[in-house]
């Protein structure tokens, strides 16, 4: 009720509340494991240990202790990259949750989607890390050692590499896999036409453009019999809806039903991540503070390029939880 001034007026209304934040949780993909990543969770929470026991009990090997101790050459196999990397992933947001903090929106780059749907309730985490470990088993399988490859373009606008990989393509597969900033872009193909696009990238003005240290092709259109492989594993599988929206790759569109779930999740293997859309979408939603949970701080990085004035913060230990609650005053 506004109060009254000396002329029976109403007084001067008090300012409003700060409107709560919105926490959306960023959740990292293949290419951000590291030997050791997760033992602090696992230590320091009782939720995180049960994660990595379910794990362990799902897959049927011990692979807390490959998180943990390696060794490297072994958990960069994409088959246990992708099961480590949803686990570390799963048990942080397990330490957040403990400690009073979730999220209200959520996404995953790639692999991360996985995660963002466990965390969201819409996929059980005993179904994700035996699905996950099936699909590193078949984006492996779908292009032979050596055939393929991924390469990252820096400094060129998206429609420069567009028209980068068209020209490079000379009847083979080269294309866009992952959309990381606007200047940013990963492609994927073959590897002669890879090579040639990164070549051309370069002449081009293109600021540094590398080959990346993957063992296959992905998010390209030489991963679709891994994608028909992947709808089988899923056929069977129970999906809720999210208990809160979920950001999805494949379209940067808001996966708001269980029923949404499967065919963003197929559709992802051999279609481009749109992370840009993914992090604009995020904050179009409402979110005013991102939260990158897991291994690495890619997310993070590539925020500051996506969402101007973004707030990002990174919780991959504990520590980094206590920091980040200290530092808001929660």
């Amino acid at each position: 009720m506004a109060t009254l001034g000396r002329n029976g007026s109403p007084g001067p209304l008090p300012p409003p509340l700060p409107a709560p934040a919105v926490i959306a949780f960023q959740f990292p993909g293949q290419g951000s494991q590291a030997v050791g990543m997760g033992r602090a969770f696992y230590e320091a929470s009782p939720a995180a240990k049960a994660v990595f026991e379910e794990a362990n009990d799902v897959l049927g090997f011990d692979l807390a202790r490959l998180c943990f101790e390696g060794p490297e050459e072994e958990l960069t196999l994409t088959a246990n990259t992708q099961p480590a990397v949803l686990a570390v992933s799963v048990a942080g947001a397990a330490v957040c949750a403990e400690r009073g903090m979730r999220p209200g929106l959520a996404a995953g780059h790639s692999l991360g989607e996985y995660s963002a749907l466990v965390v969201a309730e819409a996929l059980a985490f005993r179904d994700a890390v035996r699905i996950v470990r099936r699909r590193g088993e078949f984006m492996q399988a779908a292009v032979p050692a050596g055939v393929g490859a991924m390469a990252a373009i820096m400094g060129l606008e998206l429609a420069a590499v567009e028209q980068v990989c068209a020209q490079a393509a000379q009847g083979e597969v080269v294309g866009i896999a992952n959309m990381n900033s606007s200047l940013q872009t990963v492609i994927a193909g073959h590897r002669a036409a890879v090579e040639r696009a990164v070549r051309l990238a370069t002449e081009r003005g293109g600021k540094k453009s590398v080959l990346l240290p993957v063992s296959a092709p992905f998010h390209c259109a030489l991963m679709a019999p891994a994608a028909e492989r992947l709808a089988g594993e899923l056929e069977g599988v129970a999906v809720a809806d999210p208990r809160i929206p979920v950001v999805r790759n494949v379209d940067g569109g808001v996966t708001r039903r269980g029923g949404e779930v499967k065919p963003a999740l197929l559709r992802q293997v051999a279609n481009p991540v749109r992370w840009t859309e993914c992090v604009q979408q995020l904050a179009q939603q409402g979110a005013t503070s991102f939260v990158e949970v897991g291994p690495g701080r890619v997310l993070t990085g590539l925020l500051k390029r996506i969402v101007d004035g973004a707030r990002g913060h990174t919780v991959e230990t504990p520590a980094d939880l206590d920091k980040l609650q200290a530092g808001s005053g929660r």
